[in-house]
């Protein structure tokens, strides 16, 4: 069975929109210089304005909280 292609920035909205429950945003880096200690990808808690995670994996991110099926792939 061929998986269905979900491009990343899909997979980041439905990841965002299962975080913004418990307050939660996944976010991007912008800056090179930033890629080294936190990432590509990190989690920040909007109420409290914390670094929460860093070093985040969007599509391992995207199965764990159940919005990337098992037959779609991330493009």
């Amino acid at each position: 069975m061929e998986k269905v292609p979900v491009s990343t920035k899909a997979l980041l909205q439905r990841i965002n929109r299962k975080l913004a429950h418990d307050n939660q945003v996944l976010k991007k880096v912008r800056s090179a210089r930033v890629v080294q200690r936190v990432g590509r990808y990190y989690i920040v808690d909007t109420y409290n304005n914390l670094l929460l995670h860093t070093h985040c994996v969007p599509e391992v991110i995207g199965r764990e909280k159940g919005v990337l099926a098992a037959w779609e792939r991330v493009e």
